[in-house]
């Protein structure tokens, strides 16, 4: 074919038109191919890692709603099927804001005690042979923020929750946005320029019979460093990203850890409703004072409801260990994640390296022909570099990469 538009040379060749468009698909098909072998190691171990912390959550939400409905049916038999609906809604709550729904977790705390105290009210502080009535509660779950039947542990429930849940939905965000980065380069857009010289690169040396010719590796660099232009500019955010997920993982440890919080609300409820028990007559006064003398209703408060055996062999097991192990698989998948900081700035050295170059001192294809050595300059990676590259013309940023180190700028502030 005299009509080649790249892989046309001096001599006639055994390519047409249309094998070139053919091969023209191919080659784009192969280095998306190359790009997500070379990618898949890392995109499973976030993936993996993700999946599993999520889970992780999950069953220490479970277990926390256990204990803290478990201390109401040991404790205090009489309100536990009231109260439990409140704790089972609470910790909905919990689970909502963790996996990354707007809920606050101030509200969900505050509406918690709210929601608690007419209970309390009804059960412990002054109790009678009937229920309060439905409008006597809400004036008392109106009342509760002024009256403090609990003293400051809702404050310290608040600030424990806060500072514990949000490093914890952070991190999970941020293992999340790690496998949006590496699906967005993994399908890349290739330009004109870009998808001409990997055809060149790849297929044209087949036009004159050359099968089993590789390219140069100074050739090979041009051209993938060529196309991977933006995806190079990713690496400085991916190292930043990488770092800021190491330094978060460190703070989630200890006292202030999703574990050790949410293991121990249950206490936090206990300690609550002893100190309700004990001031129940100054309660029961200003109680009297904002919303008068209680109205009753007949009684209906039936028993607890927990099955308990059900969770609890599974949750007991976990709960010993859970958090050391949560802290250990933190720091092992840290560690085993460091590893590819510099993905993304050696990403064209790997994918020439082991795949697609020829090997030192070997003849090589150098886009016209087969030579001994590569004679062009070698570019640099990221964009400032291409202006000198004598294989790939490159023209601005591709805006979904530049959507995606946006992304990883807001995570690394959050």
């Amino acid at each position: 074919g005299d009509d080649l538009q790249v892989c046309s040379s001096k001599n006639a060749t055994c390519c047409t038109r249309k094998m070139e468009e053919r091969y023209q698909i191919a080659a784009k098909q192969d280095i998306q191919q190359v790009l997500q072998t070379s990618s898949a190691t890392l995109k499973f171990l976030i993936s993996h890692n993700a999946a599993a912390f999520q889970e992780t959550f999950e069953m220490l939400i479970r277990l926390a709603e256990n204990y803290t409905s478990t201390l109401f049916c040991n404790a205090y038999r009489t309100m536990a099927a009231e109260a439990t609906v409140h704790v089972q809604e609470f910790f909905t709550d919990v689970g909502l804001f963790l996996f990354g729904t707007d809920v606050s977790t101030e509200e969900s705390v505050n509406r918690f005690f709210d929601t608690l105290f007419p209970v309390v009210y009804n059960h412990v502080i002054n109790p009678g042979p009937t229920d309060i009535s439905l409008e006597y509660a809400e004036c008392l779950r109106e009342a509760r923020r002024e009256i403090r039947p609990f003293g400051n542990i809702p404050k310290k429930a608040i600030g424990q929750m806060g500072r514990s849940l949000l490093p914890s939905r952070t991190f999970l965000q941020a293992l999340n946005l790690g496998i949006e980065v590496i699906n967005t380069t993994d399908h890349l857009h290739f330009s004109k320029d870009c998808s001409r010289a990997l055809l060149r690169m790849q297929y044209c040396p087949h036009c004159q019979g050359l099968t089993l010719s590789k390219p140069c590796m100074g050739y090979c660099l041009n051209t993938i460093r060529g196309c991977l232009a933006d995806v190079a500019e990713v690496d400085l955010h991916w190292r930043g990203y990488i770092q800021s997920l190491e330094e978060l993982s460190g703070a989630l440890n200890g006292a202030h850890g999703i574990e050790h919080v949410l293991l121990n609300f249950h206490a936090l409820v206990r300690d609550a409703l002893v100190q309700a028990r004990i001031n129940g007559p100054q309660l029961s006064e200003q109680v009297n004072k904002i919303c008068g003398p209680p109205v009753r209703k007949p009684k209906q408060s039936p028993a607890c409801s927990l099955d308990r055996d059900k969770d609890n062999q599974g949750l007991k097991m976990f709960s010993r260990d859970s958090e050391e192990t949560l802290a250990s698989r933190r720091k092992e998948f840290i560690g085993q994640l460091r590893l590819y900081r510099a993905f993304y700035g050696g990403l064209a050295d790997q994918l020439c390296g082991n795949e697609l170059a020829a090997a030192d001192g070997l003849p090589c294809w150098n886009g016209e022909d087969v030579i001994r050595s590569y004679t062009h300059r070698v570019v640099g990676n990221g964009i400032k570099a291409q202006s000198e590259n004598p294989e790939v013309k490159v023209k601005g940023t591709d805006p979904v990469i530049s959507q995606i180190i946006d992304k990883l700028k807001h995570i690394i502030q959050v």
